[in-house]
């Protein structure tokens, strides 16, 4: 694939990454634009997250043998379709409805864009290929959700989503004029396509990506508000520290995909999830200090964009052969931990009256993750033991 090809792809993924993040900075115009509650706002999350989890692997399942290219094409033009009836959305019905077929066209853009790098580039540089679409990803917290939060502040949210579809449009029409054609996966019936979850290595893994999430989602998607009620902290600032946290998921993620081929992707995985146990467990103790706590939460930023590119290049290395549907089933773990997360964090929020203890839950959530992953990599380790043994017999 020419590096054109590769960066039209992680734009791709930067603008889907974009529809998904900015709505969490964005929750209260919504909310009051529409006369709903902030709480009722955040479904809008969470619908997202349940269309992209359960949809997701069922689509990739259905059209497995669908030619890459192809299915990258129908995607953004579902894509472009959600855009386009959020941007219409006069009720809360149609927004909910609209950001469910953003989901859904979001996560089959970005399983097929992740398998289509690993059947192509080679495997001494996957990681950085990896590493890239998880920089396009932070990228969108850089640059989309900063300037999500501006244009909805300076004009109106809707504007947002109307944006993204003329982009989606321009990055469709290059992907179909440029990208070559990628084969699909080997014809194989839907019941040995999903016999990957007998393995109990993967499904490991994958309980690791559905903690971890549901850690993050307890924080991101009431991020804003810790910044507003615990930091104390105005629009203006939280849009400049959101391009900062970016800042530094760009370097995570870049240096995340160095790391995965010069250490490997099971060692980065277990640093950056203990890395991201520790920042969440130390948060609550040091709100009184501002400089502390976003030196605190930046670490965390960092942590979360290292994990992205060794958690795909992982599953690759787990199931060469069946990366489509192993990705888009992790991502479909991923994305039901964020609607977990999100309901746990309302729930908190509700109880306590307060998200300054978010931090805590949310540790919690990622240690479990980290448990999950010290199981997946000693039973893989375990396995790959025995096949060694047996092909010296």
């Amino acid at each position: 694939m020419n590096r054109l090809n590769m960066y039209l792809l992680a734009f791709g993924a930067f603008l889907v990454a974009t529809a998904e993040l900015v709505v969490s900075g964005i929750l209260s115009v919504i909310a009051a634009d529409m006369n709903i509650s902030v709480a009722l706002a955040g479904q809008l999350i969470t619908a997202y997250s349940l269309a992209y989890g359960i949809g997701t692997p069922i689509v990739i399942a259905l059209t497995s043998r669908v030619a890459r290219k192809r299915m990258l094409l129908i995607s953004l033009a579902v894509f472009i379709i959600g855009c386009s009836a959020a941007f219409l959305s006069s009720t809360y019905a149609v927004l909910l409805l609209a950001r469910a077929i953003l989901g859904l066209s979001a996560g089959v853009f970005c399983v097929v864009a992740l398998s289509s790098v690993a059947k192509i580039v080679s495997a001494d540089k996957i990681g950085r290929a990896m590493g890239l679409l998880a920089f396009a990803f932070s990228g969108a917290m850089v640059l989309g959700v900063p300037a999500g939060i501006a244009i909805a502040g300076e004009w109106s949210w809707k504007l947002i989503f109307l944006l993204m579809g003329i982009i989606g449009l321009f990055v469709l029409l290059g992907l179909a004029r440029l990208l070559p054609n990628i084969e699909g996966d080997a014809p194989a019936p839907l019941r040995k396509q999903f016999a990957v979850l007998k393995n109990t290595v993967i499904v490991s893994a994958m309980l690791l990506s559905f903690f971890s999430s549901a850690g993050d989602s307890v924080i991101y998607t009431y991020l804003t508000l810790y910044f507003q009620k615990i930091l104390h902290l105005q629009a203006a600032d939280i849009s400049m520290i959101m391009l900062l946290f970016g800042l530094f998921g760009l370097i995570g993620s870049r240096l995340g995909g160095v790391g995965i081929d010069k250490w490997g992707a099971v060692r980065l995985l277990a640093f950056a999830l203990a890395l991201r146990t520790i920042a969440l467990s130390l948060l609550p103790a040091v709100h009184g200090s501002l400089i502390l706590s976003l030196l605190i939460f930046t670490v965390w930023v960092f942590g979360m964009f290292v994990t992205a590119p060794s958690m795909n290049t992982y599953f690759v290395q787990l199931a060469p052969q069946s990366s489509n549907l192993v990705l888009s089933l992790n991502i479909s773990f991923i994305h039901l931990g964020l609607a977990t997360g999100a309901g746990v964090g309302g729930a908190l929020a509700n109880a306590n009256g307060t998200v300054l203890y978010h931090p805590w839950m949310a540790g919690l959530l990622t240690a479990m993750g980290l448990v999950m992953g010290l199981i997946s990599f000693a039973m893989s380790k375990r396995r790959a033991a025995k096949l060694t043994a047996r092909s010296s017999l």
